[in-house]
């Protein structure tokens, strides 16, 4: 059943109100990419037993597959089932088009992220943009999201070594992120400091103290794309610096696949593809999930 205005931008009031208390109290929202509805099940298993605050989200790939108005009506579903707090993000939305499109939908966190879809925009092109979408975000009331430049990586397990020699020239600098927060007055930023989309052979080290000091520049809120692979420490230290969101995609990725693969093996008489993925895939990326929202400090957070 669709949602009406009052209840968006109720919905959309809370999530504003939330990300606040968040950043106050020092803990941080776990934003999980879904695939399909077994992942789904499985951040709100975790987000019920762990009594955590948590958004899922979905990119543009997702929106084709499901489409928006069937996420928000899922999440809206598995919210009232499992009496849990969620909310929805549109994650790397590539055009002022699409992320029009998640606000009209219903979604309460809208990145905007041309820069995905066009690594060359230039500075002028994602400002212009980012504005728009910001403009457009206020009929619901709706978070926006973005940064001011391509971040790196892709979602997805990865064989070749993180060359931090070369992501350093595309780090957040406190200058920069303060002139974007200006000129665009976004709600949440994304800071590249050592995070990249994607699971490597390596671990990822984060800049906790460039983190710190755009933090010090900057009002909004701090997001962290590319949580995949990256040590529980950093993000007990970034929650305490301030971050209040933080983005999980490949860990849940890899973990799905792998399980799957080997059920499938062990089972070569069952069909039933649903009955395997409750009984073993659901539970393992659970497991992933939970860990996650662990070392973000959220667990006990809902209301």
């Amino acid at each position: 059943m669709a949602l009406t205005l009052q209840q968006v931008r109720d919905n959309c009031a809370q999530a504003r109100a939330r990300m606040a208390q968040a950043r106050d109290e020092h803990w941080a929202f776990g934003a999980f990419n879904l695939d399909d509805q077994a992942t789904l099940k499985a951040v709100a298993l975790a987000a019920q037993k762990m009594n955590a605050p948590v958004l899922v989200e979905v990119s543009q790939g997702e929106v084709d597959d499901m489409g928006l108005a069937n996420v928000r009506d899922l999440v809206d579903n598995v919210k009232r089932e499992y009496g849990i707090e969620m909310y929805v993000n549109l994650d790397h939305s590539p055009s002022v088009e699409a992320a029009k499109m998640g606000i009209d939908a219903g979604f309460e966190f809208i990145h905007i992220d041309v820069s995905q879809a066009n690594h060359d925009a230039s500075d002028e092109e994602i400002i212009a943009a980012t504005r728009e979408v910001v403009a457009y975000a206020k009929f619901t009331g709706a978070l926006v999201e973005s940064e001011p430049h391509y971040f790196g990586g892709s979602s997805n397990l990865h064989t070749e070594a993180i060359d931090y020699e070369e992501i350093q020239k595309t780090f957040s600098t406190p200058e920069g992120a303060r002139a974007f927060v200006e000129a665009t007055d976004i709600d949440t930023f994304a800071a590249a400091v050592g995070n990249l989309h994607g699971k490597y052979p390596v671990p990822k080290k984060l800049d906790l103290e460039l983190l710190q000091r755009l933090r010090d520049a900057i009002p909004c809120g701090i997001s962290l794309h590319g949580g995949s692979g990256t040590p529980g420490h950093y993000f007990e230290s970034a929650v305490k610096i301030g971050v209040t969101k933080v983005n999980i995609n490949s860990d849940m990725r890899v973990v799905y696949r792998q399980t799957l693969e080997k059920t499938l093996a062990d089972n070569p008489a069952e069909y039933s593809v649903a009955k395997l993925l409750n009984k073993y895939v659901v539970l393992a990326v659970q497991a992933v999930v939970e860990e996650k929202l662990a070392t973000f400090n959220s667990a006990g957070k809902a209301v």
